[in-house]
């Protein structure tokens, strides 16, 4: 599994012109899934994702987590975090899993965010995305498992 994660003033996901998901202050999080990821993993980094000390204290110091700060999650399926460019010019998303592989090990990742106190929104799994967001920072992370 690998996690994009963007701290956000504010986000949402449309399908279709339509609003799907949308958050004020959180984490924006683009998953990619691959073959071998497991449920273990995804509490791993679910567990990982909400004890990260990436919002500031009164000191200006990244020491809180997003539970100590408050904030929500929009949760965006990626498998594009899996291409591979090495060669030529048009990316291979093999190390992708297949959508009946991925969806499953989302939604469950998405409700282990939700178990650990987390609101989370999403987008549509497999569907063509428009996501906007402001992000903080900017302040970026790679999380993997």
């Amino acid at each position: 599994m690998k996690i994009v994660l963007q701290k956000a003033k504010n986000a949402s996901v449309a399908v279709d012109g339509s609003v799907v998901g949308k958050i004020a202050e959180g984490y924006v999080l683009l998953v990619g899934i691959t073959h071998e990821d497991t449920e273990e993993q995804a509490d791993q980094l679910a567990n990982k994702l909400v004890k990260l000390r990436i919002w500031e204290d009164e000191d200006e110091k990244m020491n809180h987590s997003i539970i100590d700060h408050g904030g929500d999650i929009l949760s965006i399926s990626q498998f594009t975090l899996y291409a591979n460019a090495k060669k030529g010019n048009r990316p291979s998303f093999t190390d992708a899993a297949r959508p009946d592989v991925a969806e499953p090990l989302w939604h469950y990742f998405n409700n282990k965010l939700t178990s650990l106190g987390m609101t989370v929104e999403t987008g549509v799994f497999g569907a063509m995305m428009d996501v906007s967001l402001t992000n903080i920072g900017p302040t970026t992370i790679i999380l993997e498992a």
